[in-house]
């Protein structure tokens, strides 16, 4: 499973790249005049990262908690790469967090690619604070995790300095959204809305001369916009021509997000989905290591029980047996929850294919994740059921 996990990740990464550079094509360097005119650093914001905690891991930890709880990471992960001091000169950059445990506590080990010495930190700090980990019982075998996470900036948010003086406002504005996380307090299930910024720059200005939003429409929508127009003014800007007008486009995601984002264009929408699929996975990847946890804790009782037949452990034996079967059946749920998701990504899929052929591919891919999803579901069907006929039964 763990492995499924991994491959599906990196299907559904694969599956959008190709529409996803169309779309964020803009922050490649300037080669034209027209190019270096063109405003860019408006990538999307995933609001999932002002949402985070730092979760109490299950005890004692195991591969698969480990697993889960790295990997539901993932948007702090990218969005410290970001920032172009985090990130080397080239275009891609792969990070490795490797996690080990043992009887004496823990430790997660940073390496990868085209990370600086600040990239490196921002996602140490992260995982560190994030990811607690605690040591297992004396004389237990260590264990470890490796999560891999890729960003690409052609494919992933991004900024890069130095274009114009309306791409680097845009990127100040874009960097400083990870600290306007009180704007996004109302989106905790949902993605927020795209929303238009209208900005007015002027030579000599500190700031800019005037930013006007377009209406949303709807109250929570016009009250983000009022937020950010607020964090926006105090953005500093600097402007050697006389004036500049532009458009700010927000895009949001939020991949903690338990409600349909039917709002955004389907190509958005695509993306908004893989993101939820990836927290999915995590919730997955941890069910299944406190399942793991469970069935050992229950499978000590059973040893005990079958030694001694002491009668007086037969209600621990109901306990710990009730708690394994909870706990399979949370893992059930887990992974059915997952599988919803890669349906609607089928779905949706499909519909995009009705109007561009280069999404089959993507129908293609998709499919290959859905039959890995409902193997894995099988799979923890079966061991639910196992757990159920494994319980004491009573007597009547």
């Amino acid at each position: 499973m763990m492995r499924r996990i991994a491959i599906a990740s990196v299907l559904l990464a694969a599956a959008g790249c190709a529409t996803q550079e169309a779309a964020q094509k803009k922050q490649q360097g300037p080669t034209t005049t027209e190019e270096r005119m063109r405003i860019t650093n408006q990538a999307p914001f995933d609001v999932a990262v002002c949402q985070a905690k730092t979760p109490t891991l299950p005890q004692p930890t195991n591969q698969g908690i480990l697993v889960g709880a790295v990997l539901a990471t993932r948007p702090e992960v990218l969005e410290c790469l970001v920032d172009p001091k985090t990130r080397g000169t080239a275009d891609s950059t792969r990070v490795v967090v490797k996690t080990t445990v043992n009887d004496q506590g823990g430790t997660h080990a940073i390496t990868g690619e085209n990370l600086t010495p600040e990239g490196t930190a921002c996602i140490q700090k992260l995982v560190d604070s994030r990811v607690p980990l605690t040591a297992l019982p004396k004389g237990a075998q260590p264990v470890t995790s490796e999560t891999t996470f890729v960003h690409e900036v052609n494919n992933s948010a991004s900024v890069r300095f130095g274009i114009n003086p309306g791409s680097d406002f845009s990127g100040a504005v874009r960097l400083g959204q990870t600290t306007w996380c009180d704007c996004y307090a109302a989106f905790g299930t949902k993605a927020p809305p795209i929303l238009k910024a209208n900005v007015n720059l002027k030579k000599g200005a500190p700031t800019a001369a005037a930013i006007a939003f377009d209406p949303v429409g709807t109250p929570e929508g016009d009250a983000l916009a009022t937020c950010l127009q607020a964090k926006m003014m105090a953005v500093p800007a600097k402007l050697e021509t006389d004036e500049l007008k532009f458009a700010y486009r927000f895009v949001h995601f939020n991949s903690q997000a338990t409600e349909p984002a039917a709002e955004l264009p389907p190509e958005l929408r695509f993306f908004q989905l893989e993101l939820v699929r990836g927290q999915r996975s995590a919730d997955a990847a941890l069910a299944f290591g406190i399942r793991a946890n469970a069935a050992e804790a229950y499978d000590a009782i059973v040893s005990k029980y079958q030694k001694t037949k002491d009668w007086k452990l037969i209600d621990e034996l109901k306990g710990k047996c009730k708690a394994l079967v909870d706990s399979a059946q949370s893992w059930v749920t887990a992974i059915d929850a997952q599988l919803q998701v890669d349906r609607a990504t089928m779905a949706l899929a499909q519909e995009l294919k009705a109007k561009d052929e280069a999404w089959g591919e993507v129908e293609t891919k998709t499919q290959e994740v859905i039959n890995g999803t409902q193997q894995d579901l099988a799979n923890a069907q079966k061991r639910l059921a196992d757990d159920q006929a494994a319980c004491p039964k009573e007597r009547k």
